[in-house]
């Protein structure tokens, strides 16, 4: 009985293929939602760490302060909405689609991601921006070529943490056209009229590709514990 039923929801009609593509477009969206995400977070971490020296900076930080308070303050699943109903609407077909959600979970990220960046950038000593001024590097200079690099690698752990949620809040955006690992179970129980095999399917996908990011996590960790 239990062999059939994974015939069925598995094999048969080469339905495995739903599943590899659902698992194919959470991967595309959680890394291009990822480093999207690093970048805009990067970005905004900087703006409001930076010296408010002129009027074109606190416009910008008070911008970056307001992204990040609405996207912080609304769920990622109705910023997909909007962005795929509303924002990019024009953007339909099934690989735009995967892009409206790259955008949309990068941004939601990026938010994320700033406070991540902002938190490692000042827990680096302040003796490093003294050292580098010193020696006659302006604050950019000394962020880009001193600080910022010490301030990722003490957020890199939490950066990784960031992904992993990433790979599971990626369950949502079958709300939309998108074949996700979520959305490809929906489709197999649509096909077939079983229901919990495919969800047990697709949960011990995710179980697999969170448990392995966290092994390669701890070992990273170590690594840089022996760096340090």
């Amino acid at each position: 009985m239990l062999a059939d039923t994974f015939y069925r929801i598995f094999l048969e009609e080469e339905r495995y293929k739903i599943y590899l593509m659902g698992l194919g477009n959470t991967l595309c969206i959680a890394v291009g939602a990822c480093i999207l995400g690093f970048l805009l977070g990067s970005v905004v971490a900087l703006l409001r760490i930076a010296p408010k020296n002129n009027i074109v900076i606190k416009i910008f930080d008070y911008i970056a302060n307001l992204y990040v308070t609405v996207i912080r303050g609304t769920p990622v699943v109705l910023q997909l909405l909007i962005m795929y109903f509303v924002v990019l609407q024009f953007m339909n077909n099934i690989w735009e689609g995967v892009l409206v959600a790259i955008i949309t979970f990068g941004l939601n990220s990026g938010a994320y991601m700033s406070e991540i960046l902002r938190a490692g950038i000042e827990a680096v000593d302040k003796g490093q921006m003294e050292a580098g001024r010193s020696l006659g590097f302006t604050w950019g200079q000394t962020m880009r070529k001193i600080v910022l690099p010490q301030g990722i690698k003490n957020a890199l752990p939490t950066i990784f943490n960031e992904f992993i949620m990433l790979i599971k809040e990626t369950s949502v955006a079958g709300y939309v056209a998108i074949v996700d690992l979520t959305k490809a179970a929906r489709n197999v129980t649509s096909r077939t009229f079983e229901v919990f095999g495919p969800l047990l399917i697709v949960a011990i996908i995710y179980l697999i590709l969170v448990l392995g990011l966290q092994q390669i996590q701890k070992i990273m960790e170590r690594r840089m514990k022996q760096g340090d």
